[in-house]
């Protein structure tokens, strides 16, 4: 599982993720029909994001399912930005696919 928190069009939010990258054509597709062609992500440390975001990590963690696999933990931009340090999160991936309409 990982913890991703992707700057996209909309403003940042955090995901979970049964893919094993950001980049894996599954979950691209997946964020596609989600509206996100573009963003910048940064991974969190899956220890880091259970302790900030507690019992609604757990919540979410457990409702991830192989069918099911990508979850939105934090849809509040505001929130999500000001919970960890960019000395916390992992290296900037780049990642601009086809405009999405």
């Amino acid at each position: 599982m990982k913890t991703l928190m992707l700057l996209a069009g909309s403003g940042p939010l955090v995901i979970l993720t049964s893919h094993a990258s950001v980049t894996d054509e599954g979950l691209l597709d997946r964020l596609r029909r989600k509206g996100i062609g573009k963003f910048v992500a940064f991974e969190i440390p899956v220890a880091l994001a259970k302790e900030r975001y507690g019992g609604h990590f757990q919540t979410v963690q457990g409702n991830l399912h192989e069918t099911d696999d990508l979850r939105v933990l934090d849809y509040n931009g505001h929130r999500a930005f000001q919970l960890f340090r960019f000395e916390e999160l992992g290296e900037p991936i780049f990642y601009e696919g086809e405009p999405v309409d």
